[in-house]
This record gives structure tokens, C-alpha cells and sequence, in this order.
């Protein structure tokens, strides 16, 4: 450090502002400390000090990772402190006083912003002057129940809420017709002096542009659908265009054109006629592009124009083409139970098949994993292999003609079929699964409802083979039985995915982020009309039969509830509640075993390894080391906390707390224990706890998480509480995953 100079150590804000926090002044500091990371101090500090010079290549890449120390500035620190003095007088606390302490000691520095906030101003009224500018706008608002209303009586006078409030309104009126509204032209009178630390609040419009109040409607649509800029800027070559009118708008495109006017109408929702929305501009673009075969969109600045005494908005879309083929090609290396094994997938996509954005989809996938003996029954012996393939083709629209004109209030609307075989082949078995489906998927309000519908879904499964030795188990387990047995699955599902953010621009992110996701499925109501019709027959184990296959009969629903609480910029806690219930009944006695719940995992009871934990009570025998065929059940309960901290951009720390379980709806006899009973399940819930690290690439989000058991059902009474005397073996698990757990 130079002589009189000072390492800026720490800079600590002691605050008492009730509704101001440390962490929201924080970025008000004009100094802020060199980063410090956990564990390992201010790396960047030390790699920048290690090179004296920039010569070599190591020493400039030290230079340019690291970080300059940052040198106390008395300057600085007053303007620091009148910044967070003004931003609490904005705020609402206009008697704020900011003092501060600096102590030196072995050339470092500690800066300490001691605030007193004092007494905050609060409303005393508020009015609105609206009505008398423009009794439209005023009819508007009151229409639409939102109260011009935006702070009420006794709030603190904050402008940072005031200044959301008139945003809010703003796009509102701009979603209403008003193209030239902005937020500024909300403007407040305040009274500062109406009381001991009270004030008067009115609100009112005062155009700052002549048009502001003057509403539009969406007049001519011109698209020009994959024109190359040669043709468009010489007009020499217009004769190559062709232009052609699909429901008042006006499609150019080459001669060849790459996309079909009728899926540049139903994904382009500037329609003339329309009132102007920013919304409905926003849609648009993200409808279009979601079509696979357009790589860019240029909505250019609408020209505003007069006719007939309204006012019109034209507007010009630009579609430029992409290329319509992607071809992908993979390979994994994995480890199931400590079972190593190689997975390969090759996929290939036209993006544009039928153009009309439709995508035609083939995936190809084999596997093969090197299975070591794991119990004395031997169930799971040497290797095995897997391959399939998978067609799909989707397109960008629903293909139900009575919802066709509804379709201007459904973004991103799809339709999708796809086709599939799979085989497995081990020692024991060979299995086939048969896959036929349809698929229906829109978005609403705000792109923040997904809702997906599947109004037939066909799986076939096929064993053309089993072992002796597999057959001699399933006379000791019916579940074993019934998984590897042949059997028909038709069912009809429907899920609905809701959160409150939006990926328009236009609309605000919420304080308090949340996402439900809900579903219901029901299988074998076709094949219970063609049995009612006489098109069925019977086994001889008294299970109807469609072409003498068993078809499964069941009800599943599942719900999901997540939210996220930002506790300042750093730290934030996320909590999450699922619950799954299915019911076979009919023809079934067992769900199928590709439907039914499993726990543990990296997004589950993270003390648990995947596929390890419940049914209730269950207990593994002790020999086995992978018992997936019975740790299954019909019930699923999970609830988990996490609490996240921001340690840099790049790494994030977190604790979690989780607990479930699954359970069975009946009590089969290879699964004791695990029966679901209202006065002994909450006795059965699981509990974990864990750190976890992650890396946050921007684009990917790496996940490294560790769980130790807390409460291990599987135990006997007066022993589930693991928490008092961990079993490191026992009960720790390690978790490697991408993205977020919830």
C-alpha cells in the first residue's frame, strides 16, 4: 500500500429504517470492499498482487482475473453517505441523517453509515384529478377495477411505490389503445405541510406529448415473410415477390415462400381492427418466434395515419428465415445404483416440414450398462442393453377447428404426434414398449398459464420373453408380476402449469415469485366402453382383455406449489410442497410400474438416493442392494426449505431442510409397512438435511448437493431420529443434478 493510503476493509450500513433494509443501500455505496469469497478470502486481491509485471502470458491472465485494490476515499464516502441519505428521503423518511465512522488500523480501513431514519411522512389522503383530464382514461381505469388509487391512507410516503403505481397505470392505458402514453404523464402534488410528518397526495395527467391521449387502432399489417434484403432494396427485383391477403393482412414472401400464410396469421396477433396493445405486439413476437424455421423478427415502428376520423397504427413485420434442419448427436456416460454404462441419442429435426412452421422430430437412443451381481436372488444379473426410436411431428397450432377462432387468445399454441418403440433386453427378460400419442398445448394470460392436454395416450407393453428364474419370482410377488406383464395403457391426460411471471417486458417481475403446477390423468376409459360394447374377453385370472391383452384401468392426480422469498439481494429462501395421489381400480389392482411414485433424489428427500426411500415404513431387506421393483408406491407427499446465498456471481451456497415419502393405497404383501394409514403416516415421514453448492453459468446452473438422513422411517420405533447419531454409511447421500431442485 502507498504511503497514506488505505485498504478499504469492510463497509458496514447500521440502519433502524424500518422498510428500508442494509442490503437495498448497499448499492448506493460509490466504494465497495474487494470480493471475498468463503473459505478462501480475497483470491482475486492476492492474484492480482502476484505479478510484478504484465509480460508473459500467465502474469497478464492474473492481471485480468484479478481485482485492483480498492483504496479508501474519504471523497467517496461522503458522497456515498448523501446518496443513501436522498434515496431514504425518496423513500419516505425526509428527516434522515446519515453519520459516518471510519477507523484505520494496519493501513486497512472500516467504513461504518450509521442512519437514523427518524419519524417517516405518510399519507394523510390521496385524490385523483383524473377524471377532470380526461374522463375517457378516468372510465378506463374505474372499468377495469383498478383504482387510481395507488397509496392509501397511513402508508409511508415512498416514491419508489408511487413511481410503480404510475408504471403500472401507464401500461395499462398503452394495453387500452393509448400508443403514445407514458408514465410521466402521471404526475403527483404533494403537501408536505398538511401535518406532523403527513402529507397530502394528489395524483393527475398532464400530457407531455399532444398524442398521448389520442387511441389507437392496429390499421394495415404488412409481413414480409423470408424476402432477402437484395430483393427488398432493389426495386428492380419486386417482380420475384408475391404478395397475397390472408384475412386483412397482407402477406409478401418470394415465389417459394418458406412459410404458409395461414401460420403467419394465427402466430402473428397484430390484426387490423384490433384496439393497439403492447401485449398483443409482445405476443407476437414471441409467437413467431417459437416457429422453428425463422431466425429473426423486426416489428419496425408503427406509422401512425388518420382515415375516416380515426386513428389508425400501420404496422410492417419483418420475417427473416432460418435454417431448417438440426441434427444432434450424444453420448453419456452413467451410473445407476453403481452400475456403469454408456447412453447414446442421435436426433434430427425439419423445423419446417410442411411449411407452416411445422417440426418433424427423430429420435434414436441406445444404452448399455454392465450390471454386477447384487443379491443373493440374483434378480439383477450381468448386462444389459437399450434402444428405441421416437417420431414426432408438431405444429404450431391447435388442430381443433371449433377453437379456431379462438385462437388469437392462445400463444404458442401447438399440436403434437409422435410414435415410439423401445426395447429392453437382459438376461431375465426381453421388454417392448409401444407408444402412440396426441398432444395439445396453449398458453394464456400472459404466457403465464401453460396448459397441455393429451386426449389419447396409447402404451404397449410387450414381453415376448422372461427367464425361468423370473418366472419363479412372480409366483412369490404379484407387484413383480404385474410390472413385467404384458398389458395395454390408454389414457387421457390434462396438465396446467401456472406462475406469476411473465416473459413480457412490459409486465413487472413479482416481489414474491410462484409457480403451481396441477394434473390430473385417467386411463382405461376407452377400453371400459369397448368391454361395455362386447368387444373385450376375459383371462384367466378374471381380468378383461382387449386382443387378449390386459388394459390397465386408474385415476392419478398431482399438484405442486413453489414459491420463492427474496430476502435481499443475496439471500433468498425456496419452498416447495408436492403431493401425488393414483388409484387403480376396475381391471387393476396394481398401477402399472412405469406410473407409479418413487423417492428420493436429487429433487426429492435428498437424503435418500433415487428410488431408495419408502414405501412408508418398508424396509429394504438387508442383502439387496437395489430393491426398485417394491420401493414404489401409489401416495407421494414431499415438502422442502431451502435457504440460498449468493456468494458471488458465479458460486451459490445452500442449507435445505426436506422431508416425504411415498406410500401404497393398498396393502400389498410384498411391501409391508407400506399402506397408507390417516393415524400412522405422519409417522412415516421422512426428513433430511444438507448443504449443497452451486455453480451458476447463466446458462446452466450446476448442482452438487449432499443429504444426511434426520428421520429414516425404515428404522425401527425409537431409532428413526438418525439426527442424534448419524451413521455416516448409512445415511449420507451425494446428489450431482442441473438446475434447481424447485
Amino acid at each position: 500500500m502507498p504511503d497514506g493510503a488505505y485498504l478499504l476493509n469492510k463497509a458496514t450500513i447500521n440502519s433502524d429504517a424500518r422498510t428500508v433494509s442494509s442490503s437495498q443501500l448497499r448499492p448506493f455505496l460509490r466504494q465497495q470492499p474487494n470480493s471475498n469469497f468463503i473459505f478462501f478470502g480475497r483470491v482475486r486481491l492476492q492474484a492480482y498482487n502476484i505479478p510484478n509485471n504484465d509480460s508473459t502470458w500467465l502474469n497478464r491472465r492474473l492481471i485480468g482475473w484479478g481485482e485492483p485494490p480498492v483504496l479508501f476515499s474519504e471523497q467517496l464516502t461522503e458522497i456515498s453517505a448523501e446518496q443513501i441519505r436522498l434515496h431514504l428521503i425518496n423513500r419516505g423518511y425526509l428527516s434522515a441523517e446519515v453519520d459516518t465512522t471510519v477507523v484505520f488500523s494496519n493501513k486497512k480501513a472500516n467504513v461504518t453509515y450509521n442512519i437514523t431514519a427518524n419519524q417517516p411522512h405518510r399519507i394523510l389522503s390521496f385524490r385523483d384529478s383524473i377524471n377532470y383530464a380526461d374522463t375517457t382514461i378516468f372510465n378506463i381505469l374505474q372499468r377495469e377495477n383498478r383504482r387510481t388509487e395507488i397509496i392509501r391512507y397511513g402508508d409511508i410516503f415512498d416514491r419508489q411505490v408511487l413511481e410503480d403505481g404510475r408504471i403500472r397505470l401507464a401500461n395499462l392505458l398503452r394495453n387500452r389503445g393509448y400508443f403514445n402514453f407514458q408514465k410521466n404523464d402521471f404526475v403527483f402534488w404533494a403537501d408536505t405541510t398538511a401535518g406532523d410528518h403527513q402529507v397530502n397526495l394528489t395524483i393527475g395527467i398532464i400530457p407531455i406529448d399532444d398524442n398521448s391521449l389520442t387511441q389507437y387502432t392496429i390499421g394495415n399489417v404488412t409481413v414480409i415473410s423470408g424476402v432477402s434484403d437484395a430483393i427488398l432494396q432493389d426495386s428492380t427485383q419486386h417482380f420475384l415477390l408475391d404478395t397475397v391477403t390472408f384475412r386483412d393482412m397482407q402477406i409478401v414472401s418470394e415465389r417459394n415462400r418458406f412459410l404458409r400464410p395461414r401460420a403467419i396469421y394465427y402466430n402473428t396477433f397484430l390484426r387490423p381492427g384490433r384496439l393497439y396493445s403492447d401485449r398483443v405486439v409482445e405476443r407476437t413476437f414471441s409467437s413467431l418466434n417459437t416457429l422453428g424455421p425463422v431466425s429473426q423478427i423486426q416489428i419496425l415502428p408503427p406509422i401512425p395515419v388518420v382515415r375516416n376520423d380515426s386513428n389508425f397504427l400501420d404496422y410492417r413485420i419483418i420475417i427473416q428465415q432460418g435454417h431448417p434442419y438440426f441434427t444432434q448427436f450424444g453420448i453419456d456416460g452413467t451410473n445407476s445404483a453403481g452400475d456403469l454404462g454408456v447412453s447414446t441419442s442421435a436426433i434430427y429435426e425439419h423445423r419446417n416440414f410442411l411449411k407452416g412452421g411445422e417440426t418433424f422430430r427423430v429420435r434414436l437412443n441406445a444404452a448399455y450398462e454392465f450390471i454386477t451381481s447384487s443379491d443373493s436372488l440374483a434378480f439383477i444379473d450381468q448386462s444389459f442393453f437399450e434402444y428405441g426410436a421416437n417420431a414426432s411431428l408438431e405444429i404450431p397450432q391447435l388442430m381443433l377447428p371449433w377453437l379456431m377462432k379462438r385462437l388469437q387468445d392462445r400463444p404458442t399454441a401447438s399440436t403434437e404426434f409422435s410414435i415410439g418403440a423401445n426395447f429392453q433386453r437382459r438376461p431375465e427378460y426381453l421388454r417392448q414398449f409401444f407408444s402412440l400419442s396426441t398432444r395439445f398445448q396453449w398458453e394464456a394470460r400472459d404466457f403465464r398459464v401453460r396448459n397441455r392436454v393429451e386426449p389419447i395416450g396409447i402404451t404397449y407393453i410387450r414381453m415376448p420373453y422372461i427367464s425361468e428364474l423370473l418366472d419363479t419370482l412372480f409366483v412369490d410377488n404379484p407387484i413383480l408380476r404385474y410390472s413385467y406383464s404384458p398389458q395395454l395403457i390408454m389414457r387421457t391426460a390434462y396438465n396446467i402449469d401456472y406462475t406469476n411471471i411473465s416473459r413480457l417486458p412490459s409486465i413487472a417481475t413479482p416481489t414474491v415469485p410462484i409457480r403451481i403446477r396441477g394434473g390430473v390423468e385417467v386411463a382405461g376409459w376407452l377400453p371400459r366402453i369397448i368391454s361395455a360394447s362386447g368387444g373385450s374377453q376375459t383371462d384367466t385370472d378374471g381380468f378383461k382383455t382387449i386382443f387378449g391383452v390386459r388394459y390397465a384401468e386408474y385415476v392419478k392426480t398431482d399438484f405442486e406449489f413453489a414459491t420463492l422469498f427474496n430476502v435481499d439481494d443475496r439471500n433468498s429462501l425456496a419452498t416447495r410442497i408436492g403431493l401425488g395421489v393414483a388409484v387403480p381400480y376396475g381391471n387393476s389392482t396394481v398401477l402399472p410400474f412405469e406410473r407409479r411414485y418413487f423417492g428420493g433424489g436429487a429433487n426429492s428427500v435428498r437424503g435418500w438416493n433415487t428410488r431408495t426411500l419408502g414405501p412408508g415404513s418398508y424396509q429394504r431387506p438387508e442383502k439387496v442392494r437395489n430393491d426398485f421393483v417394491n420401493q414404489v408406491g401409489d401416495i407421494k407427499f414431499d415438502f422442502g426449505v431451502e435457504y440460498r446465498h449468493k456468494m458471488t456471481s458465479l458460486f451459490e451456497l445452500a442449507t435445505y431442510i426436506d422431508t416425504g415419502n411415498i406410500w401404497t393405497i393398498r396393502d400389498y404383501d410384498n411391501q409391508p409397512g407400506g399402506l397408507f394409514r390417516w393415524n400412522e403416516f405422519y409417522k412415516e415421514i421422512a426428513a433430511s438435511y444438507g448443504v449443497g453448492l452451486r455453480l451458476d453459468l447463466g446458462f446452466l446452473l450446476v448442482r452438487f448437493d449432499t443429504g444426511m438422513k434426520a428421520h429414516n422411517p425404515a428404522l425401527s420405533q425409537g431409532e428413526r431420529w438418525t439426527v442424534f447419531s448419524p451413521n455416516f454409511r448409512r445415511d449420507f447421500a451425494f446428489h450431482f443434478a442441473i438446475g434447481y431442485p424447485f
